[in-house]
């Protein structure tokens, strides 16, 4: 039978309204069972990754797509976990808040609704397959999740878990559409449904996130890319700055949170940079620096403006020295892709002045910008990190899958 993405939508939505009227515990219950089937099928789930990881090695994908795209028992552990914490935390739909009385007699609130129709369009990652499926079931939304070529066998084996535990709970299945053609004229005709989709996320690089948001006609979620900095300040503790250096550049480099750019005040250059130097020498991580950088780091290359704006996702970061707090703030506003900043610093003051100052989706302050993620927030899951500010900002969990509609209780009362 030929895949209509056209009808699979309009099933969605007539799914939706199912799912908008289930309880907190009918909806857990579904999101438990998930989470089980994902680790009572893991053998059928590693064996369809394996599938698409020896295509993507035969067709030279690039070493961060590869490695997003991998699973093992420990990924999947991690993956059920997520659905439980989704499970657990409470749930936003059907809350009121605000409740007010206006001078004519009637009681004014806002009550949390779900969405409707979301559709994820994602590259590599099968993780986000379960991820977006959970937080959208949380919230009473239906969810369509396209995928990309590299990782159809694993996001098809992961959707069997899904399929099994809507159909033991009795939930039309259309709740959950997980796309199985990667042909390209699908996810196109889906960015025209906006009479049965309501909001598309799209995951993965900058130019699919560019070409959706470009061509869409159902309003979009942005996450261009992550040019994530980190100021070292002159007040900075050293040894804590190095240990954040080193986890945000090279713990994950195909993540979005990892490092791109370091800025360091030129009073504690002489001190630090040797030292982070030595650190990045010996993780192998390529250097692009400033003019007054250079002479510190063996091999550097001279930085232009182009590595200010990059995103490596590889081991690869820029480092400037800056002439004071002014300078690094001018720097972030100048080069920032609104995801996540962080300062070194043991001055509270200079500290809470930059988290004032910066107005990137996470501000942090001597702390990893590693954390940036969703589970790591207290989300459980993300269904993605938006740098526009509409109508979500940064790792959006459960709540950000809502909207509010005013809810009006009154005895009678008619307007004068």
């Amino acid at each position: 039978m030929t895949f209509s993405m056209a009808d699979k939508a309009h099933q969605a939505q007539i799914a939706s309204r199912q799912l908008a009227r289930l309880t907190s515990s009918e909806k857990n219950s579904i999101l438990n069972r998930i989470a089980a089937l994902i680790l009572h099928h893991e053998d059928a789930i590693l064996a369809a990754n394996q599938l698409d990881i020896s295509a993507a090695q035969q067709a030279n994908l690039a070493s961060a797509m590869v490695d997003r795209l991998r699973l093992d028992r420990s990924a999947l552990e991690k993956i059920a976990q997520a659905v439980n914490e989704i499970a657990g935390q409470s749930d936003p739909v059907g809350s009121i808040s605000k409740i007010e009385r206006r001078p004519s007699g009637i009681e004014v609130g806002k009550m949390r609704i779900p969405l409707g129709v979301i559709a994820m369009i994602y590259e590599s990652r099968p993780n986000v397959t379960i991820d977006a499926a959970a937080l959208c079931l949380k919230a009473g939304n239906a969810v369509i999740l396209r995928g990309g070529k590299e990782a159809i066998n694993s996001n098809l084996a992961l959707a069997k878990c899904i399929e099994q535990a809507l159909q033991e709970h009795k939930i039309n299945p259309d709740a959950v559409v997980v796309v199985p053609d990667p042909d390209r004229a699908i996810m196109n005709e889906l960015m025209t449904l906006n009479q049965y989709v309501d909001l598309i996320i799209p995951r993965g690089g900058e130019g699919l996130i560019r070409f959706v948001s470009e061509n869409s006609r159902v309003p979009v979620i942005q996450h261009f890319k992550g040019v994530c900095h980190l100021y070292v300040d002159d007040a900075a503790d050293i040894n804590k700055a190095l240990n954040i250096l080193d986890n945000g550049k090279a713990q994950r480099v195909s993540a979005c949170n990892a490092l791109e750019t370091m800025l360091v005040h030129k009073d504690i250059a002489a001190e630090f940079l040797p030292k982070a130097a030595a650190l990045l020498k010996q993780r192998q991580v390529k250097v692009h620096a400033c003019e007054q950088s250079l002479g510190y780091f063996e091999g550097a290359t001279a930085a232009t403006d182009e590595d200010w704006h990059a995103e490596y996702l590889a081991l690869e970061i820029a480092i400037k020295i800056v002439d004071d707090f002014d300078a690094a703030i001018a720097h972030i506003d100048l080069y920032s892709s609104g995801h996540t900043e962080v300062i070194v610093s043991q001055d509270y003051s200079r500290a809470q002045q930059f988290i004032r100052s910066i107005n990137s989706a996470v501000v942090m302050a001597n702390a990893s910008s590693r954390f940036s993620d969703g589970g790591e927030l207290g989300l459980g899951a993300e269904i993605g990190i938006s740098t526009s500010k509409l109508h979500a900002y940064g790792p959006m969990g459960v709540e950000s899958l809502t909207t509010e509609k005013f809810v009006v209780l009154g005895d009678g009362e008619v307007r004068a």
